[in-house]
């Protein structure tokens, strides 16, 4: 990635992350007030996930901040893994606030708590999901851009706003105006279901980064078929893929004939990382050569197995 390329992505995610904590802050304003006028235990919940939102965003904000810092001495391979520390603790929120949510609507239950001022409540929910519209349309556009998994994480948080705003209308009108005392602390508890599995969606791709998870089958299997183009390349062998933010890593073993000059060699593998980098241009590539019938780890299928074959028995 230029120069040029990465300060635009990282100003992209900065804006998307000031955005969010603008919207939250909002939100938390609003929804405090009607919560205050109206006892809904739905409203509640959504007031807390916005709070947490807050809190989140801010969390987004240092992890784009620092993801975006190039490679220094200490972290040779940059900082991209500062997006994913930031979406589990995003995720550590949800997990919290759904569990006070949750609490809360089952205390309801039991009492038998009745809202008021439904329409000051309901009016406020709409004007929650114009604002929250707007944030996921420029978070889309952002995330289309640079492939931010902080500010994807982030905008699963707001998504959700919108089916918790859509839930606290339902809820006070069913209370408010049906007579169905019910409804509202049961909302509370879909809420709470609802955050739970956003919660667990969220934190899968963070955690497959942290862990270093080999790429899906198909971007693997493309990278692959891009690769064996080349016919001088044979036996493409100890393939490891993984991504740090929206930085891919890639490595593997080829073999080249053993008469092979150390400047022939070196022409042909710049011209398969160039062509391989222009296909993948957030990837950076670690070609290692072995002569051609060089056995590495004898026994060792991770190792060992040669990807152009794979390739040609999946295409048959």
């Amino acid at each position: 990635m230029t120069a040029d390329g990465a300060a635009r992505r990282a100003a992209l995610t900065r804006s998307a992350a000031w955005a969010s904590i603008a919207v939250a802050l909002f939100l938390a304003a609003i929804k405090g007030w009607a919560t205050w006028r109206t006892g809904s235990t739905a409203m509640l919940g959504s007031l807390v996930d916005t709070a947490l939102d807050l809190v989140a965003s801010l969390a987004t904000l240092a992890g784009v901040w620092i993801a975006a810092m190039p490679a220094d001495e200490d972290h040779r391979f940059g900082h991209g893994k500062a997006e994913a520390l930031a979406a589990i603790f995003q995720v550590m929120l949800i997990a919290l606030s759904a569990a006070g949510i949750a609490f809360r609507a089952i205390a309801h239950l039991v009492e038998g708590t009745q809202t008021a001022a439904a329409g000051e409540g309901i009016a406020v929910s709409l004007v929650a999901i114009a604002a929250t519209f707007a944030l996921i349309a420029w978070q889309r556009h952002v995330i289309r851009r640079t492939g931010s998994l902080a500010i994807r994480t982030d905008s699963v948080h707001y998504q959700s706003d919108l089916l918790l705003n859509l839930a606290v209308i339902a809820a006070l009108v069913l209370d408010q105006y049906l007579g169905l005392s019910r409804a509202d602390p049961l909302f509370g508890l879909a809420i709470a279901g609802w955050l739970l599995w956003g919660a667990w969606r969220a934190g899968s791709e963070a955690v497959d980064q942290i862990m270093d998870r080999e790429w899906p089958e198909e971007k693997r299997q493309r990278f692959v078929e891009l690769a064996a183009r080349h016919p001088e390349l044979s036996n493409l062998h100890d393939l490891r893929t993984r991504s740090s933010g929206t930085r891919d890593f890639v490595q593997f073993h080829v073999d080249l004939p053993g008469t092979t000059t150390v400047a022939a060699a070196h022409a042909i593998i710049e011209r398969v990382e160039a062509d391989l980098c222009r296909h993948f241009p957030e990837m950076e590539l670690l070609i290692h050569i072995d002569p051609r019938g060089h056995v590495d780890d004898p026994g060792n299928p991770l190792v060992e197995a040669d990807e152009f074959e794979k390739l040609g028995k999946d295409a048959g």
